[in-house]
């Protein structure tokens, strides 16, 4: 009973968590981990909690060896991104966009490269922050129109704050795509953010109590997205 008891929870922890494995453009609607790379929680659902971690990057099972195919879009248009089974946990929204020297196949995402293309914004009630992201299971966003085309990894990231009133207490729930952008019309932006590097374990948007005494205001972490 004590075996059954400890799978049930288990079983009960991983539910509580997520993956971000799908990827759809232009008609195409894709499979799991066809666009997007494998992350190293694509089986435990465990989110990265050590924002200092080469984890933060794109959380790959194989860095380096990477199996997925590159989707195309259209600058302007949208992109959707499946979750697994959904964002269970309060928290914020944030993508980003990193333009790769030539393929996004053979992309690390290291150094100063990504800039932040979309994030939510939490509505503050008296109990507490309502996050419009909470529940879903996709989530749809527009590629800038005033960025070059090119090849590019999109980074999802959904940061849980249920457990950030501590130190390293935020999960991180994270992936890449592999996108072919057509039809921009702009140049790459400047002041790009590294992961990881970017981001301090005191950052107040991950350093946060979002139960008590209620936050009137939320500061993400990451900066402000790209405005065309």
């Amino acid at each position: 009973m004590k075996f059954l008891s400890s799978l049930l929870l288990l079983g009960s922890a991983a539910q509580a968590h997520y993956t971000i494995p799908r990827a759809s453009a232009n008609g195409v609607s894709g499979s799991d981990w066809q666009f997007t790379r494998i992350t190293s929680n694509y089986q435990s659902n465990g989110p990265v909690t050590d924002v200092t971690s080469s984890a933060m990057t794109c959380y790959e099972r194989n860095p380096g060896q990477s199996t997925a195919s590159t989707l195309a879009v259209t600058a302007g248009g949208t992109i959707t991104f499946g979750i697994a089974p959904n964002i269970y946990h309060p928290g914020r929204l944030n993508i980003y966009m990193a333009k790769a020297p030539s393929s996004a196949a053979t992309f690390d995402g290291k150094g100063a490269v990504w800039f932040k293309v979309y994030q939510d914004q939490p509505k503050v009630v008296s109990s507490g922050l309502e996050w419009p992201n909470n529940g879903v299971s996709s989530v749809t966003m527009t590629i800038p129109k005033c960025i070059p085309s090119g090849e590019y990894l999109v980074r999802f990231e959904h940061i849980g704050l249920h457990s950030a009133s501590s130190v390293n207490g935020a999960q991180l729930y994270i992936s890449c795509t592999q996108v072919k952008v057509s039809g921009g019309s702009g140049s790459t932006p400047g002041n790009l953010l590294s992961f990881p590097g970017s981001y301090s374990p005191s950052d107040p948007g991950l350093l946060v109590n979002i139960y008590y005494p209620v936050p009137t205001n939320y500061k993400a972490p990451g900066g402000n997205p790209l405005v065309c």
